[in-house]
């Protein structure tokens, strides 16, 4: 199965499945001498883990990490990391009866018919679980964007018609981990809450919205033509499960703009050359200018919920599937961590294709 790198210099391989032995990641291209402990890891893990509050799934998994290689008396030495994360909570026999059907809106049917075959066990490699390992790989990115003084922020901006109101930005990322919807809005973020324990209750799910602040973003990240800084962000944020719509710096708001309302003028603030305002999102040309970056990634219902629905078999056959087990009823808050990582993984590769290009 091709397709579980990501990277070209500061490169990740993930493995494993939802209900196999655990999960993990290889990280190739990191340079030596970068601190890091497992105690770190397990900070970001603990931040997107299950089981963490009464709004999400209630699958019980420590996500303790295991660093198996690449990392000696705390700190990287410059050969490949290997990092795992045991399953320790997994309940197989909650998907016996959809060894057969295909959920809808799951990965059943193109998988089945892709490979012959497919791992129904909670969905195997198309299971969110897998993104504990970019999540692991991403606190190591975060610690060689750190020397930089990047600093990345994600936060819950919307859960399905409930959104932080306009009028409170700038908003205070000090709050952002005091509720369990990881909303930096506290009035907001109690009713996203009670929104989403009333669609659990019903036995629905609920989309959303995760934006993200990138700043201190060095001059000149990103490569023409295909690379794009926003290109490769993108598609990081796309390969997240459940991920259907991303929009960066004034993204669909602009096709409603003047380009004289729209372009982003220059300026020079005490030798510094900035812009006034920000509509290109920090990115112009595909290479990012200085200014912060700023994204938004909109997150589909979770796809299991627990009301029957009509369905087939692989024979084609008329099938009757309703969701057991444990999940999430939004995906949302759990998802933080997973877009922080996927956007210090991006970063940290541009940053290293970057310092390659000038030697």
């Amino acid at each position: 199965m091709p397709g579980s790198t990501y990277g070209q210099v500061f490169r990740i391989t993930t493995y494993g499945e939802s209900h196999g032995k655990g999960i993990g990641v290889v990280i190739d291209g990191c340079p030596a001498g970068i601190p890091i402990t497992e105690e770190d890891i397990a900070i970001d893990l603990d931040r997107r883990r299950p089981g963490q509050s009464a709004i999400v799934t209630q699958r019980k998994e420590s996500d303790t990490p295991h660093i198996m290689s690449g990392v000696f008396e705390d700190f990287t030495t410059g050969t490949p990391i290997n990092i795992f994360i045991p399953n320790e909570d997994q309940r197989s026999k909650d998907y016996g009866h959809i060894k057969d059907a295909f959920r809808p809106s799951h990965a059943d049917f193109t998988y089945q018919e892709k490979y012959g075959i497919r791992d129904y066990r909670g969905g195997g490699r198309s299971s969110a679980r897998e993104t504990a390992a970019r999540v692991a790989a991403g606190v190591i990115a975060k610690k060689l964007l750190s020397h930089y003084g990047v600093i990345i922020t994600a936060y819950v901006d919307q859960v399905g018609h409930i959104s932080i109101p306009e009028e409170n930005y700038p908003l205070s990322f000090a709050t952002i981990e005091e509720n369990p919807v990881r909303c930096p809005h506290p009035e907001t973020a109690a009713k996203m809450e009670a929104f989403i324990k009333e669609v659990r209750k019903d036995g629905d799910t609920v989309g959303g919205v995760v934006s993200c602040l990138i700043q201190n973003c060095p001059i000149g990240l990103g490569e023409p033509v295909f690379d794009r800084l926003h290109a490769d962000l993108g598609k990081a944020m796309l390969s997240i499960n459940a991920v259907k719509g991303f929009q960066y710096g004034s993204g669909f708001r602009s096709a409603r703009m003047r380009g004289s309302e729209h372009n982003d003028l220059f300026d020079n603030i005490d030798g510094k050359i900035v812009t006034r305002t920000n509509n290109s999102g920090g990115i112009q040309g595909g290479i990012s200018n200085g200014m912060e970056i700023y994204f938004s990634v909109a997150f589909k219902p979770v796809a299991t919920i627990v009301m029957a629905q009509e369905s087939v078999d692989k024979d084609g056959n008329a099938a009757l599937v309703e969701g057991k087990g444990r999940h999430d009823p939004c995906v949302v808050p759990r998802a933080v961590p997973i877009v922080e990582a996927m956007a210090a993984l991006t970063l940290a590769d541009h940053l290293l294709r970057a310092r390659l290009a000038k030697v």
